[in-house]
């Protein structure tokens, strides 16, 4: 007896529903990225461009006096002795190390690394920061400058600071970096369709820096010395943390007005709120303006006050800061010893 003929009627369905998975997963990267209204509660506020600002624009508005009054007022709390040297150490292992200039060289990257790794030579016991933080063509020195540490590469990409560049250029800038080893991406915001009220370009443009991103944590800069309003503050939080964000940020550091207690109290009551709605739990990172130790406890408290001790961990909290470390090193000199050991005694940057 002949062979009987296989029918092909299995393949071609097998076939058809490749295609058609295929065909589905481009158009939820298109739309929503696979958000689902079983896997996000936020698919019906971004279904369009009207749901979202809707809902934007339906969040409680902020009282200015208020969120200053109580920023201003827990920026008085002070602490002491050990509870002071627990809070440098933590500060310390907060910071993202950060040089973005047009003069950085490979050597001053490497140096930045190196003490990154070994914050004090003199005291091994003295953490290391949390990352260092460098432009896309500087990441792979920096990885190789922070090997085996456990210091993250973070790089600023979607050309930063002022992100006037078409989405093609962001994402290429995004996927270089990550290709290049960066294990944390920063990123910046289209302000001008921002402040347009273009809220689905912004959006829609983190959803694609993120999928670009892979594996590397997001960060998602505001810039918000330059949105004028502590409302647009709100909603560009809830805006990033909608799209995917893993961290919101201040700012870049490169325009007049930075991190300000206010603003990052703003966003982290956004955080914490983010977390009570949906049990996901985002970063925040204040960049810029923070100098001194007493600044950086400063902050410490907001975050413990506001958001809770859940996020005194480096895995939640950052701050972007170059000058800061020297601070923090001076002061934990002098508590270890008695004296101020001044400018002269840390590495300059």
């Amino acid at each position: 007896m002949p062979p009987v003929p296989k029918s092909d009627k299995p393949a071609k369905a097998e076939k058809a529903a490749k295609v058609d998975k295929a065909d589905k997963k481009v158009k939820s990267v298109k739309t929503e990225s696979a958000a689902t209204p079983a896997e996000s509660p936020f698919a019906d506020v971004t279904a369009s461009d009207a749901t979202l600002r809707r809902f934007l624009h339906g969040l409680p508005g902020v009282d200015t006096v208020g969120l200053e009054a109580r920023a201003a007022a827990l920026g008085t709390r002070s602490i002491k002795t050990t509870a002071k040297a627990y809070a440098i150490d933590l500060a310390i292992s907060m910071i993202d190390l950060t040089t973005l200039e047009g003069a950085d060289t490979a050597g001053k990257v490497r140096a930045l690394g190196a003490k990154a790794v070994h914050p004090d030579p003199t005291d091994r016991g003295t953490p290391t920061t949390a990352a260092v933080c460098v432009y896309p063509d500087m990441v792979a020195t920096a990885k190789a400058a922070v090997a085996g540490s456990g210091v993250k590469v973070a790089s600023v990409a979607t050309a930063f600071p002022a992100g006037r560049a078409a989405l093609g250029v962001k994402l290429a800038d995004t996927r270089d970096a990550v290709a290049a080893g960066a294990d944390e991406i920063d990123m910046v915001i289209d302000r001008g369709a921002f402040l347009s009220g273009d809220y689905m370009k912004v959006y829609e443009e983190i959803r694609a820096v993120k999928e670009a991103a892979g594996p590397a944590r997001l960060k998602v800069i505001f810039e918000t010395g330059e949105l004028s309003t502590y409302d647009n503050i709100r909603r560009a939080s809830w805006i990033g943390m909608i799209a995917g964000a893993d961290f919101i940020k201040t700012s870049t550091g490169k325009v007049g007005v930075n991190a300000t207690p206010a603003n990052t109290l703003l966003m982290l009551e956004a955080v914490r709120d983010f977390r009570a709605q949906t049990g996901v739990q985002i970063g925040v990172k204040p960049a810029g303006g923070i100098r001194s130790t007493k600044d950086a406890i400063k902050f410490l408290v907001l975050v413990n006050e506001t958001a809770g001790p859940d996020w005194l961990d480096n895995h939640w909290f950052r701050f972007g800061a170059s000058s800061l470390l020297n601070d923090l090193l001076m002061q934990r000199q002098k508590l270890a010893t008695g004296r101020y050991s001044g400018p002269d005694y840390v590495t300059v940057d």
